[in-house]
């Protein structure tokens, strides 16, 4: 898999002409000179290394990284109270290869980090500038760091390294490292099977709701076509998907990688496979009632390398963007190509579903797409509205070239609305008009007033941008669509789904109410096939009573007699979750992804949260527009409703018939975690906000009672590090989102128990 990546990298940058003058580019923030964090609670920035890497990389591979010999790093690992290292899974070089970048972020330079990953520039350059915007996630900065080398521990070295072994001993004991653990990834060769007990789905015509798509729980975001197996999309996961009401799975593509061009020699490189590929996923689905479609964000930029090769692309280049260029679409010859790749991907693949497209965000397409088209001299004098529907309409005309029947699905998303109605009305009429449903929804949390951006489970939609967009849509002779996170969002995304069912079923109701036609269930996160889409799926256009689809839902998976006790838990993990305090600045910069393996640090780090990628110790983004105390006391409130959500749960699981205790039991440790995550964000507030006091005072008795909150903060810290730890250990869904891979693993939360005792440490010393 890897192998046939790393050709398809290749293939991309040198049609892209990623050199510059024979030079080959640099890598993002590379030369940069902001200095990286400092390795705490570790005595050195070796010790962290091998800490931070022993579980997900091989001891040859770290000591060819570091110039050492392996038995030397292993008695680095033995000092800190490490185990012999074990066997290595190898998913964690295609599967989890973000999670060890993000481990190491602030303790390698690039030429280091590319030898842990076995990744060559070009691949690593990729990964950071397409995989999902993961060099933004990762904060758009490389921390400096200088080679690290491997030299023998020094005495103090190895005494600290021993105090940190005696807190493990003390702290987690023997159990530390003996519990038995469900291997990382054990989820993906779970759901890739056939489970024998599933009835194949049949679509009967009932549901409110057309068209239901969604993404895949653990897919390849840049590329899974290129997989001869497309292994992102497995049977199993297919027959779980449609057990619970999907007909439609989301595929993300580069249309120049799709179908080849004679103007364009560049293009089309191993687009054979990629169609063998689709090919396959199409047939598959067809087996469960699944159309594939396919994710248009086009035409991508192009290196300007690109636009000099012939005289004749000087009219196609478009507005620039550093060294990139847009391809213009208000060339012609730029939308006849794209018209006749999309014509001929739908010929070749007859039994393909559609495409959706999002025309103003993301990636860089149009000269409109992010309202730059006063830049480009051809675009400057048309209006916003005519570029956004002409690519739209051009994208939908390729594919009915190929196949009349596939679904246009035009997202609105980032749309500028004062044109939504020019644009809607220009739409050819095969076209669906999708909105993010609870996208200007008002609330108030906490006595603060907002708006709904996106991603929100806690506040129930539609909100009035996307009523209205639909009813111009009808207005027009379109069919509208919703998209909403039905399984988890970046409120909180370390988990496969929230048992917030009471919300879930408002929304489908509140949806099917407004009449809309179909939804995309998720964008990348919140893909598991879970009860959520399960409730969806149990509204029909003859039952639209909440406690009717609550009880049958309930009812399937855990038993008639249980059905009292898991409705009574389902709505009081959906109270709690009301209060979430919502703001795109805390699901993007929060600490709830990481919880209890986020660090603790006595001094600043310096450096500011990254989206969904690491929080830091930067309260001020975490909390965006509340006070800390009322961020503080919302997220107490929604760690409360879980609390005795799961109180119930356990009542359940006690109770639970021999055939459903299983289940009952392993989601018990699936939802404990999740109050842990949330007490966590108590905490961690907490700590930050005295931290901050502490290090302004002057006067001896406010900095003795900041020590002391202090300390609190951090001892309950430590206690959710340690509970998290075995439930994590038992579920290897925990932790886990396809674009982030892990957020974190079992090691980590041993890091943030090895951080708390370090913390504790020297404020009893400042005592």
């Amino acid at each position: 898999m890897r192998r046939l990546i790393g050709q398809m990298l290749t293939v991309l940058f040198l049609s892209a002409g990623m050199v510059w003058g024979g030079a080959e580019a640099p890598l993002p923030g590379e030369g940069g000179e902001k200095p990286a964090m400092g390795c705490e609670p570790f005595p050195s920035r070796l010790h962290a290394f091998v800490w931070r890497n022993w579980t997900v990389v091989p001891q040859a591979r770290l000591a060819e990284v570091v110039k050492a010999k392996p038995e030397e790093l292993a008695r680095v690992a033995a000092s800190m109270g490490l185990p012999p290292q074990g066997a290595i899974l190898p998913e964690w070089k295609d599967k989890g290869y973000i999670t060890v970048l993000r481990r190491n972020w602030h303790l390698l330079p690039y030429g280091q980090l590319m030898t842990l990953l076995g990744m060559s520039r070009e691949q690593l350059r990729y990964s950071l500038d397409e995989d999902d915007f993961l060099f933004h996630k990762l904060g758009s900065i490389k921390p400096k760091c200088e080679p690290l080398l491997y030299a023998p521990p020094t005495r103090e070295e190895a005494a600290a390294a021993a105090k940190l072994r005696g807190w493990l001993r003390e702290e987690a004991g023997a159990e530390a490292f003996a519990q038995a653990e469900e291997p990382r990834f054990a989820f993906i060769k779970t759901l890739t099977r056939l489970d024998p007990a599933l009835p194949v789905a049949k679509a009967d015509g009932t549901s409110p709701f057309e068209l239901r798509f969604i993404f895949s729980y653990f897919a390849d975001y840049g590329d899974p076509l290129i997989d001869p197996e497309v292994k992102s999309y497995p049977e199993g996961l297919l027959q779980r998907l449609a057990a619970v009401g999907v007909n439609g799975v989301w595929v993300h593509t580069v249309l120049r990688t799709l179908a080849k061009d004679p103007a364009f020699p560049e293009f089309g490189a191993d687009c054979e496979k990629r169609i063998e590929g689709l090919r396959t996923l199409v047939a598959r689905g067809k087996k469960y009632g699944i159309d594939v479609y396919l994710y248009m964000n086009e035409p991508r930029t192009m290196h300007a390398s690109f636009f000099d090769a012939r005289p004749e692309r000087a009219a196609m280049r478009g507005v620039a963007a550093g060294v990139n260029a847009r391809l213009c679409t208000s060339n012609p010859e730029v939308r006849r190509w794209m018209s006749d790749s999309l014509a001929s991907v739908f010929t070749q693949v007859p039994g393909l579903g559609g495409v959706f497209t999002i025309t103003a965000s993301e990636n860089a397409t149009s000269c409109a797409s992010h309202r730059q088209q006063a830049k480009c001299e051809r675009c400057k004098t048309r209006s916003y509205a005519d570029i956004i529907a002409e690519v739209n309409a051009t994208i939908a005309q390729g594919m009915a070239r190929g196949n009349p029947k596939a679904k246009m699905i035009v997202w609105d998303w980032s749309w500028d609305d004062t044109h939504a109605e020019e644009i809607i009305a220009k739409l050819p009429k095969n076209c669906w008009i999708q909105s993010v449903s609870e996208k200007s929804l008002p609330i108030e949390r906490g006595g603060v007033k907002s708006a709904v951006s996106e991603y929100s489970i806690s506040a129930v939609g539609p909100g009035p941008r996307a009523a209205k967009h639909w009813a111009l849509a009808r207005a027009a002779g379109l069919k509208a669509s919703a998209k909403v996170q039905v399984g988890a969002t970046w409120e909180f995304s370390a988990v496969p789904y929230l048992p917030t069912m009471d919300l879930v079923a408002e929304h489908a109701r509140n949806l099917m109410s407004a009449g809309v036609n179909g939804l995309m269930l998720s964008w990348s996160l919140g893909c598991y096939p879970s009860p959520n889409l399960e409730v969806f799926q149990a509204f029909t256009k003859e039952t639209a009573d909440i406690g009717t689809v609550l009880d049958r839902v309930a009812e399937r998976h855990y038993g008639k007699a249980a059905v009292p006790l898991v409705r009574q838990a389902w709505t009081a993990y959906s109270d709690g979750f009301r209060e979430y305090p919502f703001h795109i600045g805390t699901l993007y910069n929060g600490p709830q992804q990481m919880g209890p393996a986020n660090p603790f640090y006595l001094k600043p780090t310096g450096y500011r949260a990254t989206m969904v990628g690491i929080p830091y110790d930067d309260l001020k983004s975490w909390r965006s527009i509340y006070p800390d105390g009322v961020w503080i006391k919302q997220m107490e409130k929604v760690r409360e409703g879980f609390a005795r959500g799961n109180g119930i749960w356990s009542r359940l699981a006690v109770q639970a018939q021999d055939s459903q205790r299983q289940e009952v039991t392993r989601e018990l440790g699936l939802f404990r975690a999740m109050e842990l995550h949330f007490a966590s964000c108590v905490n961690q507030a907490r700590f930050v906000a005295e931290r901050d006091k502490l290090l302004a005072a002057s006067d001896a008795a406010v900095r003795a009672a900041c020590r002391a909150e202090l300390r609190s903060a951090v001892q309950a810290e430590l206690a959710a590090a340690k509970q998290l730890l075995p439930l994590v250990k038992a579920d290897s869904r925990i932790g886990y989102e396809s674009s982030n891979h892990y957020f974190y693993i079992p090691q980590d939360l041993l890091e943030k128990v090895l951080c708390c005792r370090a913390i504790l440490d020297k404020l009893e010393r400042a005592d």
